[in-house]
């Protein structure tokens, strides 16, 4: 029998249609029995994070370790309020966040719409020099990094922590990746209207690159706010410790206050928690529609 034979008998005998039996739908995606699995795996060094942070020293440090402890408190939370400077540290951290995110997406966006539209002598060469600083380690540079800051008068203070997040190779590249993707007509119409380039950038491209842009921000949010190895060697006035470097301190060669640890862990955790739950949508959707195009 054939397609259209099918469909001429169902049409004329739509008794007969109603009494095939439906096509089984799942209320979630197939996918959902893989994915859950992995979500828990992820989920349970979270939670005991937040347990432990809850118990008493006697429990922490009991051998064998329970999943669900007898007792509950916050006495860890107390004693970090009272014997750090988490809030002092937690505002360290947004200014070296902020100023990176921002200088990250005026500055690679105007270096990478550079490579990517403008023609001058030695682009592909230049483009080709600040990629290749992608592949130099962060240990090789760190000293001749800190030699340079010394001589600006800049180590031991906050600023130590925030120039190396105002521009990186990575963000240039990605900026430009993206630019490279747009189609020239839409700035060339722009250039018609009478816009000169700087225009045609602030107010035609900048708005089209919002995904690449927040993408950019997130990459450089997360990697300033748990950046620990730069500032453990550049700072060490407790004034402009940032939060990382200031739960360092909570760990010892010979002893590790866990309750304070996870305390903190838990509230350098908590901002970023809260704001991927708030911009989930945007971030979902940044991601799956940007990509690095050649």
């Amino acid at each position: 029998m054939t397609a259209q034979q099918s469909t001429t008998i169902t049409t004329r005998n739509p008794d007969a249609a109603r009494r095939q039996p439906a096509r089984r739908r799942w209320p979630f995606s197939p996918w959902h029995l893989l994915l859950l699995p992995v979500a828990v795996i992820f989920l349970v060094p979270f939670l005991e994070m937040i347990i432990t942070s809850l118990e008493p020293a006697a429990e922490i440090n009991k051998f064998p370790p329970s999943f669900f402890p007898r007792e509950l408190t916050l006495d860890g939370y107390r004693r970090l309020f009272a014997q750090s400077d988490i809030l002092h540290w937690l505002l360290n951290t947004v200014i070296v966040s902020a100023s990176g995110i921002a200088s990250h997406l005026v500055l690679c966006s105007l270096a990478g719409y550079g490579f990517a539209r403008l023609r001058f002598p030695g682009r592909g060469l230049g483009f080709l020099a600040v990629l290749a600083t992608i592949m130099i380690p962060a240990q090789l540079l760190m000293i001749p990094t800190y030699v340079m800051f010394a001589k600006l008068h800049i180590i031991n203070s906050l600023g130590a922590a925030i120039v190396p997040w105002l521009a990186s190779a990575f963000g240039i590249f990605l900026m430009r990746q993206f630019f490279m993707s747009l189609p020239r007509e839409v700035e060339e119409a722009g250039m018609i209207d009478g816009c000169n380039r700087l225009q045609v950038f602030f107010r035609i491209v900048l708005p089209l690159a919002r995904p690449a842009l927040t993408t950019l921000a997130i990459f450089t949010l997360l990697g300033s706010w748990n950046d620990l190895v730069w500032p453990l060697i550049a700072i060490n006035d407790p004034g402009s410790f940032t939060l990382q470097l200031g739960l360092s301190n909570f760990q010892g060669t010979r002893r590790t206050d866990w309750s304070l640890l996870m305390a903190g862990n838990v509230i350098a955790t908590a901002p970023l928690l809260l704001l991927f739950l708030l911009a989930q949508r945007q971030f979902v959707a940044t991601m799956a529609s940007a990509g690095l195009k050649g």
